[in-house]
């Protein structure tokens, strides 16, 4: 299977358990440890915890074979290493503070919160 249809399955899973400012960035130029990272963002640890799961069930139906995974414990950032595509799941504030799309080329999503402001008149 080639690395866009990997990555294509990865982010029509994410879509399926509604996961939230998905980027699927190419990262051949930047680094030979993997071609394609996807990111997405989770609005609890139980639905970070759902997508990436959903990522790997998913994959594996499809014959591909997962490196590993890693997160699953706190849910707030987890990780799905399909070899030559790399899946991020994370929390909006995990997401926000570590910024990796920046890190390998791509642009930070704005997050708009949920809800009114903390300081929004009652």
């Amino acid at each position: 299977m080639e690395v866009q249809d990997i990555a294509k399955l990865a982010v029509e899973a994410l879509e399926d358990v509604k996961g939230k400012d998905i980027v699927e960035l190419d990262t051949t130029n930047l680094t030979s440890l993997f071609s394609r990272l996807v990111v997405c963002t989770g609005d609890s640890n139980r639905q970070v915890k759902a997508l990436a799961n959903n990522v790997a069930v998913t994959l594996k139906e499809a014959g591909v074979e997962l490196v590993g995974t890693e997160g699953h414990e706190s849910g707030e950032w987890v990780l799905v290493d399909a070899g030559d595509v790399v899946v991020h799941v994370m929390l909006p504030a995990v997401r926000d503070y570590y910024d990796i799309e920046a890190l390998w080329g791509g642009q930070k999503p704005s997050f708009n919160p949920v809800g009114r402001p903390w300081n929004a008149a009652v």
